[in-house]
Formats: C-alpha cells, structure tokens, sequence
C-alpha cells in the first residue's frame, strides 16, 4: 500500500497570491515549497484511487483509464473543482464515492458526465476496493466530510483532512485500530482558541497524542503555519512531520 499526497495545502494554497510573507517568498524562490490543494493517491496492486479532486489540472495528469476512482471527503471547491472538467470527458465511467451530500458541487450531480456518484458511502460501513478495505470516518467540517482509513491487511493509514479535533466515535475507532501512519488536518499556527474549521498545530498535536499512531503527518497547511514553523523549527515531537507535494508514504 502506497500514499502519495499530491497537494498539502489549504484552499488559499503557497504562495498566497500577493503575499510577500517568508514562506510565500520561500515557496516562490524554491518550488519544493509550493503547496497545492490537498489531495492524495491511494494505490494498491491493480487498485489506483485519486483521494480528492482538487487539482484542478486532472485531465494531464490522469491519462484515460489510469484511475480505478475518485474518494471524495467533501464537496468544498478546493476539494472537488477539478470534477468540473474531467466529467466532460468521453466513452467512460469513473466511478466517485463520498459522503451522501445531496447539494455536492455546483452542477455535477445534474450533468455529471462520465463520473458515477450512483454509490454514497456510510460512515463506518468498510468498502472492499480489491486488496483494499476502506473505512469512512465522519470529520468535524462546515459541510458532511469523511476521512478514510485504509488497511491491506498489513499497513494501517488514515487520511483525516478537513476537521477541527474529532468526533467522539471517529476518535473511538482510532483508539481500537492502531495507525502505523495518520496524515491529519494542521491548517493554523498555534491559536489562542480553536478554530472554527481547521486544526491549527496545538489541537492536531492534541489529537495526535490521543491515538495509537507510529507516524503522524500534518497536511492542509497554510502559509501562516509554514511561516510559524520556520520561526520555531524545533516545534514539532519526533513523530510529527509536516508534508510536502510528493511525498510518499511508505
């Protein structure tokens, strides 16, 4: 089982659009700092699953049958714009599963093209994807929002992107199911309160430090904590690092 994230950043993305900050200054001299929407790849044997549709340039990097299919965690736009275009392509079906969120995305469930959204998935209730079990897990967001387990029987990986701490019976379902790797939610540098929306790093570390995790990765990161973070480089614990486009997992 492999997982690559292919954006970590949150709607807003780094660098900011005429924000001369350090990190956004870092990320325009060196483009190993640039951040994209969040996103990732989920894949396993024959099995290939985009997790999120917020790039917005899918078509190029996805050749036709290339995707076994789409995972949606939610229907924000930094989340799903790029199912705009792709639905338009032709002679195929893609199959997307998500949460059963009856207003999705603009107009994509009235002209939805090639994606197939006929199968919404049930919190909880695991899904068999080849190799693959996959396991919904409700998340604290302004709209319905999943993240995803992920267990070939060996590895155990969790995807948790957006929230803001974790519902009681998502929290539950960790505690029972050690992690070997949880990439979560850490869009804001440390705040006095919590956020409305997002975890910023004092309430992910909470989070991380209440389950059964050998690795945590912070994803959805704005370019306030990336600039937070170059001021206190020595913030994080041992097994908390912070992502970056391309990485990959194991």
């Amino acid at each position: 089982m492999r997982l690559t994230l292919l954006g970590t950043g949150n709607a807003a993305q780094v660098p900011v659009y005429n924000c001369h900050c350090v990190a956004c200054q870092r990320a325009h001299q060196d483009s190993t700092f640039r951040r994209g929407p969040c996103s990732a790849l989920i894949e396993h044997d024959d099995q290939r699953w985009l997790v999120d549709a917020g790039q917005v340039d899918l078509t190029r990097r996805f050749p036709p049958h290339s995707l076994s299919g789409i995972l949606q965690t939610h229907y924000h736009a930094d989340h799903a714009q790029g199912l705009l275009q792709l639905r338009w392509g032709q002679d195929m079906r893609i199959p997307v599963l998500g949460p059963p969120d009856p207003e999705g995305l603009g107009d994509l469930y009235i002209n939805p093209g090639i994606l197939d959204f006929s199968k919404a998935l049930d919190a909880f209730e695991s899904v068999q994807l080849g190799p693959l079990a996959v396991t919904p897990l409700p998340l604290n967001h302004t709209k319905l929002t999943y993240g995803y387990a992920f267990t070939d029987g060996t590895a155990h990986f969790a995807y948790l992107t957006d929230t803001i701490g974790l519902p009681s019976d998502t929290h539950d379902y960790l505690c029972q199911n050690p992690l070997d790797l949880l990439v979560i939610d850490c869009t804001y540098a440390p705040q006095p309160e919590a956020p409305r929306n997002h975890n910023d790093l004092t309430r992910a570390l909470e989070t991380i430090g209440q389950l059964p995790v050998e690795k945590a990765v912070l994803t959805h990161i704005s370019h306030d904590l990336d600039a937070w973070l170059m001021a206190n480089p020595d913030a994080l614990p041992a097994n908390v690092s912070v992502a970056k486009d391309g990485d990959i997992f194991p």
